[in-house]
């Protein structure tokens, strides 16, 4: 990938719940100069998760945080461009959505609008799609909003399931195209290339 500038750089802050392997990639991009962009702050709900690790090894400002209030104070403090949920599994409340519509990316690991909602999230998602016996699955990128996982969607990539698959593997191949669609999304988010018209994400200068 071409490294980008750091004029104009973005100011990001990443929401994490869990061991943080998709801020990590975000990590290596910002520090690789992929992204156009700086962490300013990695925030959990959760005062045992390993991303906050994985933060203070690269000098960012950790805060563990349940309180919204507080949440949404720090992330105006702090003067954050683009929030970014990283497995983070707390549902916004709707003043934070409202402050920075349009602002907030999230991943997903499955094809939206399948696999998707209230109660859907990490290896759940992987469970319910091996149970179901679907031949292919994936991983998608979206705009939060008001309703889980239905905001305008940015990227998506598939998987080919094969029937021999086990859960792990499924989460494994599903995985590794989270990072590719999300490190794609916060850096065509912090080139200014985004977008949205009648609820969809458009891109400037690039046919689909």
């Amino acid at each position: 990938m071409m490294k980008k500038s750091t004029s104009n750089s973005k100011k990001i802050a990443v929401l994490i719940s869990g061991s943080g392997t998709n801020l990590q990639a975000i990590i290596d991009s910002c520090q690789n100069k992929i992204i156009n962009g700086k962490i300013s702050v990695v925030i959990s709900n959760k005062e045992n998760a390993y991303g906050l690790t994985r933060a203070k090894n690269a000098s960012i400002k950790t805060l563990v945080c349940k309180d919204n209030d507080i949440l949404l104070d720090t992330l105006i403090k702090e003067k954050i461009d683009l929030v970014v949920l990283a497995g983070y599994l707390k549902i916004l409340p709707q003043k934070i959505i409202d402050e920075f519509e349009a602002k907030i990316i999230n991943i997903h690991p499955s094809l939206i609008p399948s696999f998707c909602g209230m109660g859907f999230y990490g290896r759940k998602v992987h469970e319910k799609v091996y149970e179901k016996g679907v031949k292919f699955t994936g991983a998608t990128t979206h705009f939060v909003t008001k309703d889980a996982d239905d905001g305008p969607i940015i990227y998506q990539e598939i998987v080919k399931i094969d029937q021999e698959d086990t859960i792990d593997d499924i989460a494994k191949n599903v995985l590794e195209k989270e990072h590719e669609i999300l490190i794609k999304s916060v850096k065509d988010f912090c080139d200014d290339l985004f977008y949205i018209k009648n609820n969809k994400v458009f891109v400037k200068n690039r046919s689909f």
